[in-house]
C-alpha cells in the first residue's frame, strides 16, 4: 500500500502545490492590473502563467523524486530528463517575462509619445532587443541541458582549449549570416530604417513591416511581401520616404496642346485640391516644364500628409483636371497631326500626266469638259 501511496503523494502533492500557487499568483496579477490600469505589464506578466506552472512542477518533482521510490534503476536518467525539463521551462519562463516588460515599456512609451517617427523607431528597437534576449536565453539553456550530460562534461575542457580555433572556422562559415546580424543591430541603433517606414528598394515601393537580425520583410501596395537580408540596407542604397518626416511632395504631369489654358488650370487646380480631403494644405502649383514641337508639359504639384495619400491626391487631381479639359477645353487635350501623303502609282498604271494629257488643255488641243459642253 506504501509503494502506491508514496507516488500519489508525490506527483500529486506537486500537481497540486503547482495548480494552487499558479491560481494564486494569476489572482494577484488580475487584481494588480485592474487597480493600475495606465500599465499593461500585469496584464502581459499573466502570459507566464504556464510556463511558471511548468518551472514548478518540474523543480517540486524533481526535489521529491527520490522519495517516491520509483523504478530506482532508472532513477539517474529520469532525475536527468526532469533537470533538463526544468532547464527549459526556467529559458521559458525568462523569455516570456522579458517580452512582457519590453512589450510594457512600447506600449507605454507609445502611448505617451505623439511622434509617429520617434514611436516606430523604438519599436525598431525593442523588438531586435527582445529578439537579441530569446537568442541569448535560448543558446544559455541549451548550452546547461548539453553539459548535464556527463560526456559533453568531460570534452568541455578540450572544447575551451580549441575555442579559438573552432570561433575562426565557424566565422568563416558563418560570415554571411554574421554580417547580417551586426547589420540588423545597426539598423536598429543607427536609425537607418524603422517598421511602418514607406521605402523603395530595387524598383519596389513598400512599408517596412518586420525587421528580425538577419532579414526584413517589406510589404508592398498590392500585398506582397519582399524578403530581403538586412545586409542590404548597410550596402546598397535605398529611397526612406519616411526619413525626416512622413510628409510627402507629389506630382502629376500632362501632355497638352500649346493651346491648352494655363491660368485657368491653375485656377482649377487650386480648386480641387481645396476640395480634396487627403491634401494636407501645405503647397500646391502648376507649371510648364517642357515643350516639344507638338505639346507642352504641364506639372501639377501637391502634398500630402505620408506617402498613402500623396498617391490619392495625384490620382483624383489627374482623373479630375483630364476631365475638366475633356468638358471645358477640349482643344487642350494633345492631338495628332497628319498630312495627306500623295498617291503612288504602280508601272504601267495611267499617272498623273496622262490624266493631264487627257483633261487639260495642250497646244492647240481642246480638254474633254470644254468638248462635251461644246
Amino acid at each position: 500500500m506504501e509503494d502506491v501511496l508514496r507516488p500519489v503523494l508525490v506527483f500529486g502533492g506537486s500537481v497540486a502545490v503547482t495548480v494552487v500557487i499558479g491560481w494564486i499568483v494569476d489572482v494577484i496579477l488580475r487584481r494588480t492590473d485592474a487597480r493600475h490600469p495606465e500599465t499593461p505589464l500585469w496584464g502581459l506578466l499573466r502570459r507566464c502563467r504556464v510556463p511558471l506552472q511548468v518551472v514548478l512542477c518540474a523543480a517540486l518533482v524533481r526535489s521529491t523524486y527520490d522519495q517516491a521510490h520509483i523504478a530506482r534503476a532508472h532513477g539517474k536518467g529520469i532525475g536527468q530528463a526532469l533537470t533538463i525539463t526544468l532547464i527549459g521551462a526556467t529559458a521559458w519562463l525568462l523569455i516570456r517575462i522579458s517580452a512582457a516588460i519590453v512589450e510594457s515599456a512600447y506600449s507605454k512609451y507609445a502611448t505617451g509619445t505623439r511622434d509617429a517617427a520617434r514611436v516606430r523607431r523604438v519599436r525598431t528597437q525593442v523588438t531586435l532587443i527582445q529578439r537579441v534576449v530569446t537568442a541569448v536565453v535560448g543558446v544559455l539553456g541549451i548550452a546547461l541541458m548539453l553539459l548535464t550530460f556527463p560526456a559533453m562534461q568531460t570534452v568541455g575542457a578540450s572544447m575551451l582549449a580549441s575555442a579559438g580555433l573552432l570561433g575562426i572556422v565557424a566565422g568563416i562559415a558563418a560570415q554571411s549570416t554574421l554580417g547580417n546580424l551586426f547589420a540588423g543591430l545597426q539598423i536598429a541603433f543607427g536609425d537607418m530604417v524603422r517598421i511602418g517606414d514607406t521605402v523603395v528598394v530595387d524598383g519596389e515601393w513598400g512599408t517596412v513591416e518586420e525587421i528580425t537580425l538577419t532579414f526584413l520583410t517589406v510589404k508592398t501596395w498590392d500585398e506582397r511581401r519582399i524578403t530581403m537580408p538586412v545586409s542590404y540596407f548597410t550596402s546598397q542604397p535605398f529611397e526612406n520616404w519616411s526619413r525626416g518626416g512622413p510628409q510627402m511632395t507629389g506630382t502629376v504631369f500632362f501632355q497638352l496642346d500649346h493651346a491648352a489654358p494655363v491660368d485657368l488650370m491653375r485656377e482649377r487646380l487650386h480648386e480641387i485640391v481645396q476640395e480634396c480631403p487627403a491634401w494636407d494644405g501645405r503647397d500646391w502649383s502648376l507649371v510648364v516644364t517642357d515643350t516639344t514641337p507638338t505639346t507642352m508639359e504641364v506639372r501639377a504639384l501637391v502634398t500630402a500628409r505620408d506617402a498613402d495619400t500623396v498617391w490619392a491626391v495625384r490620382c483624383e487631381v489627374r482623373e479630375r483636371m483630364v476631365a475638366w479639359l475633356r468638358e471645358e477645353h477640349p482643344y487642350a487635350l494633345p492631338r495628332i497631326v497628319t498630312a495627306t501623303v500623295q498617291e503612288t502609282y504602280g508601272t504601267g498604271s495611267r499617272g498623273p500626266e496622262h490624266k493631264k494629257d487627257e483633261g487639260e488643255d495642250g497646244p492647240g488641243g481642246t480638254s474633254a469638259g470644254d468638248g462635251a459642253f461644246r
